[in-house]
Formats: structure tokens, sequence, C-alpha cells
């Protein structure tokens, strides 16, 4: 796990190894499908919601749906459903509520259910590019469908290493862990929007899931690019997942549907790759202890309040900062807030463990608040460790709001050095400000799985930013192309225990008028 850590870094002087060349003709297909599944079309159900973002935040949850197919539709249509269609002369291309490295896409969706109004007992695989369900199973074992007691579903996620592998290399599957944090987050939202809790699904192994999915099936997948296991998520009306009843031994019987398509016609193979999925497979584990958060306020309201299905389906990510908007720093301040974990409250109610991810923070446009370096601690007892671990003269300063953990620890115009930092991209430079998630990499060295975790910690922050820069009135990015040691060499870390895992920015948009948008689903692609 280390050694592929250290290997997939981006350096000054060369970047970590990848394709060299785009080779266009044999790009992924974006949309996974199972040919001979039965499909069921969901309904295009989300402007019928009522659900406002500023209620998510609060954790002021509407009364909980029943679950149908409507809900159901509404739940894939506002998390892994796609957003809007793009074209620049002949070329169309689709975006996706859940955010994704170059648009590339490698995380599917699955659910799993007992019998539902309009929606039979099954394992479905969710094809976004149509909006419906495919059935690759039919499980009849009563125990199986015992599971559910009418109160919730599991949606699984997996990824093809592939479709990132394509554009980025062996840096690869750190985007891969970046998107399946993003889709676990968008999936909580529309689950909270719909008044349901989300949880990980945490003890289950990657094995068992591979399994209760169908991605071991060898011949269903014959020539096609395989699926790597993920996660489990609980969704549900009750807080409190039910014990997960469904077990490996109750899916042989099933009567498996379907055959993946092949996304390319050659593939680059990435040794790399593969060799760090098998070192972080996860093995069956004790549920994890319950973090319990400390109280806090609730947090300060956006400029905007739109509702939830107008806001999930408007996030874009930037392309380009205009380099002169100025965020004010109640803004500022609110998104903070929304990094901090408070129960129940999407997307910090999916995971059990404290955090173990913090925002490093180049400030370039707040109003109010002094240009330069500062660190957020999400958890405040990092404090003494962080400090340990930095540079000495940093100062330290408490700043802001009393319950937010912000600190100063340099006063400075580090516009040139994000930029530098950042693959030397404008972008960071022309923010209002940029981040880069310091991670606790020391806890994942006797459980390798673990930084898998973190990855995914990374990215439910960054889908927080993009949700929260959209009700701030400006837009945000995340970015994977950075140079690791070279961030950390600016926070002073002088050991390994914390690392870089992801770099975000927040600015006004600067749009290319050059491209049309077209409607997700009202248009043949």
């Amino acid at each position: 796990m280390l050694e592929y850590h250290q290997r997939s870094k981006h350096h000054l002087n060369r970047y970590a190894p990848g394709p060299g060349r785009l080779d266009w003709a044999n790009q992924p297909d974006p949309f996974r499908s199972f040919a001979g599944a039965p499909t069921i079309k969901l309904p295009l159900a989300a402007d019928a919601l009522s659900t406002r973002y500023q209620q998510i935040r609060r954790g002021k949850l509407p009364a909980p749906r029943e679950f149908d197919v409507h809900s159901v539709g509404i739940l894939f249509e506002l998390s892994l459903g796609l957003s809007a269609w793009k074209a620049f002369g002949s070329n169309r291309w689709a975006l996706r509520c859940n955010p994704s490295s170059g648009n590339l896409h490698p995380t599917e969706g699955y659910l799993l259910c007992q019998s539902l109004p309009g929606l039979p007992t099954g394992v479905y695989h969710y094809l976004s590019r149509d909006h419906l369900l495919e059935r690759r199973a039919a499980p009849g074992d009563p125990l199986w469908t015992s599971t559910f007691g009418g109160g919730g579903v599991v949606v699984g996620l997996s990824s093809i290493y592939w479709r990132e592998a394509w554009k980025y290399g062996m840096r690869a599957w750190r985007y891969c862990q970046h998107d399946c944090g993003h889709a676990i987050a968008a999936l909580s939202y529309a689950a909270a929007a719909l008044g349901w809790q989300t949880r990980l699904l945490f003890a289950v192994s990657d094995e068992s899931i591979a399994a209760r999915l169908g991605l071991d099936r060898g011949d269903d997948f014959d020539a096609a690019e395989r699926e790597a296991p993920e996660a489990l998520l609980w969704i549900g009306a009750d807080p409190s997942p039910p014990p997960l009843g469904c077990t490996r031994d109750a899916l042989p019987d099933a009567g498996w549907l379907g055959r993946a398509n092949r996304l390319s016609v050659e593939h680059v193979p990435w040794p790399d790759i593969e060799l760090i999925h098998h070192a972080t497979q996860k093995s069956a584990t004790p549920d994890a202890a319950t973090y319990c958060a400390a109280s806090l306020p609730s947090p300060a309201e956006p400029a905007l309040d739109p509702t939830f299905a107008t806001l999930a389906r408007q996030r874009r990510s930037a392309v380009d900062f205009d380099g002169e908007t100025h965020l004010s720093a109640e803004s500022f301040f609110a998104m903070l807030d929304a990094l901090m974990v408070r129960e129940n409250i999407p997307p910090w109610n999916v995971l059990a463990s404290r955090p173990l991810v913090h925002p490093a923070l180049m400030v370039h446009r707040v109003v109010g608040l002094d240009p330069g370096l500062y660190m957020f601690l999400r958890e405040p007892s990092a404090l003494a460790d962080f400090k340990q671990s930095m540079r000495p003269e940093w100062l330290w300063e408490k700043r802001g709001p009393e319950h937010l953990p912000l600190f100063l620890l340099l006063p400075y115009d580090l516009r040139a050095i994000a930029k530098s930092i950042c693959c030397h991209q404008d972008i960071a430079a022309d923010s209002c400000f940029a981040v880069g998630m310091l991670a606790h990499v020391e806890c994942a060295r006797d459980e390798p799985w673990r930084y898998r975790h973190l990855f995914w910690e990374c990215g439910l922050l960054g889908h927080v930013l993009y949700l929260e820069a959209e009700a701030a009135g400006v837009r945000s990015t995340g970015i994977g192309c950075y140079f690791d040691d070279e961030m950390h060499g600016l926070l002073g870390i002088n050991d390994d225990r914390w690392q870089s895992l992801y770099h975000f920015t927040v600015g006004g948009p600067r749009d290319d008028l050059r491209l049309s948008t077209l409607p997700p689903y009202r248009t043949v692609p």
C-alpha cells in the first residue's frame, strides 16, 4: 500500500506513470449495460420533490417517503443519474449528479431490494443513460427477502478501473476511490431529500459484496471489463440497519440474467493497479464503533436555498475561474461548517468513524480574512498531532466562529504556490480558496483497506464543497493532479503519517460559451 502511494505521486520533475497519449478511438464506453437482463424504466419524478437544500444541511428532513418505484427512481435520478448533456459541434457527452475525475465515471450502482410497489424483489444494475434498472437476479430465498423488513433498500457500488486508467494510468486507482466517495455522498444527500437515512454496511467483506452484486460471475463478464466491489449502503427510514441476512449462500439459486458489455476493444495493463487492488481488499470485520460527534450549533444559512433537486442537477465542475470573485466570510465559514460531522446529517451519517481527513486551505479572496495558509481541523483533538508533524514556527491563531476549529498558520499571498502545487493549473490561483485534504494514512498501515476509506472521506468532503459552492452562488472543482510532496513541503510535514490525498478549489466560474447544454433525458444522445 505504502509503495503504491509513493509510486503514484506526481513530482515537479516527473509525473506518475501514465499512458503518455490518449487513444481516443479506444475511449471506454461511459455506460455499462447487461444485455439480456429484463429492464424496468424508472419514472422521472424528481421535479415533484419539494425538499430544500437548507432543510437537509440542518437535519430537518421531511417525513420518510414510502419505498416504491417512484421514490427509488428519485433516489437514483438525483444521485447517480444524468444532470445534462453537453455538446460542442458534433460531439456530445453526458454529465451526472455524482462528480467524477475527467467525467469518466468508473462507479457503477446496484440496487438490492425486496418486493416494492412497481419493483419486484431482485438485484438490479442502474443504467444512468436511460434511467432504468436492469434486473440481474431474482433471489427467492426467504432469508434474503426478510433482510429488508419493508423499511429500506441496499445500494451497492463498484468501480471499473479501466475507465480511469485509460486516461490517467497508475494514479487512476486513486481517482476511482475519490469517485466512490462522491457517489456515497450523492446517495446520502438524495436519500435525505426523501426523508431517509444512509449507513455504510461496514462489516461486510469485498468478497461478499462481489457475490451479492454478481461481480464474481466470470461468464457474465467474459471479455468485458471486470468491476471491483466497493461498498454496500443501507438506505432506510430507520437509521439502524437490520442484520444483513442476504448471505452469499442465499444467492446461488437466484436466476442471474444478462451479460456485461465490453467498454473498449483494447486494454493497457497497469500492474500497479492490480497490486493495490489486492493489497487493499477488505475481509469481514466487526462493526465499527460509532463516533460520537460533539454538539454543534446549526450551520449558518447559505446565500441561496434552492430545492435539492435543482441544486443536485445544476452542480458542475468548474473548468475555469475568473480570478476576481471574492467570497464573503459568512459564505466561507458556512462552507467549512458543513464539513463538520453532525449526527444523522448527510453525508456524515454514512460513516461511523471519527474524521481522519482535515483540509489545509490556501485562502486567496475571502472578504475580511487574511490571504494565507490555514488549517481546518474537523476533529479538534488532532491539533497536537499536527503541531508535532508540521513546522514549529506556524502561528496557529484561531480564526472565525468559536465552534469552528480554523487556524491561521501563515498570512501570505499563496496564489503562485497554489498554482505550482496543482500541476501549474491557473484554476488553483484564480479561485477564492484552494484546499489540500490531509489524511491520517498511518491508520491504514495495519489494515490497508482503510486506505480506500480515506479516499472515500476525501470524496465526501469534495461533494459537500460542490453543493455548498453552488448554494453560495459560486462553483468548485476537484483536482487530482497535484504534486503531493510539494504540498507536504509547504506545510512542513516531516513524516509519512499525514498525506495529501485530494485537492479542491472554489471560485467564481468562467463558463465556456461555445458549449451547448441539453436536458438529461429529453433528447436522444
